[in-house]
């Protein structure tokens, strides 16, 4: 038999091809020019900026333009050089991009929320803006006349949106931790469901319409894989982050998800792994090992005139145990657990080394995420942080 190649996989490391420095403030959102060697950029400090590499290897800016208030989030459509821009003030303005990457012409503005816009998706097929405001609002316009169409109020401010062109769904995830699916018509949407499965707000979300999985990433440091087709309704987590999840990419001809956050960490996941589910955590008023009170059964530990002990929860089977039954820590990672994590004793002796395997991959970019982008065509994915730097690196030994 073949050796397992998984381990080899595991050293392949990013390449950090390059570095754009120049905004002066926190770059929001970022997005790799098509067929150009070149990066658009919205920072915090108002600016625009088309970033085209020069003969000497640097990054200089062929645009550069300022807006009327710090520019939040940016959608760029390639085929048709749409450029949308959410700004601080609640408008959206968009342009359209010269083919030489060198000119921005401004085509209308609009007045899409009555606060911060938080995230912007351009629909094509459907001549849609798509947008998110901290004014708790989902609202979609018609791209050709600027009209508002419709809108929805959520919990909270959105920072997640995604988009499935066939059936015309959208998911928007919000700071309370809630993902809401919406269906939209030319003129009207009515609510499908909402679901919650993070204990902290949903800062981004990623869809897979092959699969029809969408992944959601939270301020609680976990990923949710939500099997939406409803094949088996399944929702899967992901612990592999020390700080929030601030951005999701998935790869489609390799099936695999990237996520990176605020601790700097850039984590690529396998998903064509069959993956588990959590267990649901179980109730007792005594270990399910063991049969020691926990301190709130007074009736057992007077009858048994035993000390009441702290309730703790097996990660694999779910069991309510005692710290003395689970004593032991492991990596489960096809239950999404990348990191040693509490497990019961006999959990611990049944797993096995090959199923300690990793699942993903881990590499530290070395500054403070706030959104990434994955270009296929090129194996390229762009970072951009707090650290109002930009970086680009080749992920092809690490997706091919």
């Amino acid at each position: 038999m073949a050796a397992d190649p998984q381990p080899q996989a595991l050293t392949r490391k990013p390449v950090l091809l390059g570095v754009v420095e120049g905004s002066h403030d926190v770059v929001n959102m970022a997005a790799i020019v098509p067929k150009e060697d070149g990066v658009i950029s919205v920072s915090e400090d108002r600016t625009v900026h088309v970033w085209l590499k020069r003969d000497s290897g640097q990054y200089w800016p062929s645009i550069y333009h300022a807006m009327p208030s710090p520019c939040s989030c940016m959608s760029f459509n390639p085929e048709t050089r749409r450029l949308s821009i959410g700004l601080d003030n609640g408008t959206i303005s968009e342009f359209i991009l010269s083919e030489d990457y060198n000119k921005m012409s401004p085509v209308k503005s609009y007045q899409a929320h009555q606060s911060r816009v938080m995230m912007i998706l351009f629909v094509l097929e459907m001549e849609w803006v798509l947008s998110t405001g901290q004014d708790k609002q989902f609202t979609w316009h018609c791209s050709e006349s600027g009209q508002r169409l419709g809108g929805y109020r959520t919990n909270a401010g959105a920072c997640g949106l995604q988009f499935d062109v066939e059936t015309r769904h959208v998911f928007v995830g919000d700071h309370s931790g809630q993902v809401t699916i919406l269906k939209l018509e030319p003129q009207s949407c009515s609510l499908v469901t909402t679901f919650k499965g993070h204990t902290g707000g949903v800062t981004a979300l990623c869809w897979d319409p092959v699969q029809r999985i969408l992944f959601s990433g939270s301020s609680d440091h976990s990923i949710i894989m939500w099997d939406i087709g409803g094949r088996k309704g399944t929702a899967i987590e992901l612990q592999g982050h020390n700080d929030k999840v601030q951005s999701l990419s998935y790869v489609h001809h390799t099936r695999q998800l990237i996520s990176c956050g605020a601790d700097g960490g850039i984590v690529v996941w396998n998903m064509d792994v069959e993956r588990q589910e959590t267990p649901e955590w179980l109730d007792s008023d005594s270990c399910q090992k063991c049969d020691q009170p926990f301190f709130w059964n007074f009736k057992q530990m007077w009858d048994s005139k035993k000390i009441g002990l702290r309730q703790h929860h097996c990660r694999k089977c779910g069991k309510a145990v005692c710290g003395k039954c689970s004593s032991k820590r492991s990596s489960i990672p096809l239950m999404g657990f990348e990191f040693e994590v509490r497990v019961c004793d006999s959990c611990h002796a049944s797993i096995t080394d090959e199923e300690r395997a990793p699942t993903a991959t881990f590499h530290n970019s070395k500054h403070n995420i706030v959104h990434v982008h994955f270009d296929a065509t090129k194996g390229w994915l762009l970072t951009s942080g707090t650290d109002k730097v930009i970086k680009l690196w080749d992920m092809t030994p690490v997706v091919s």
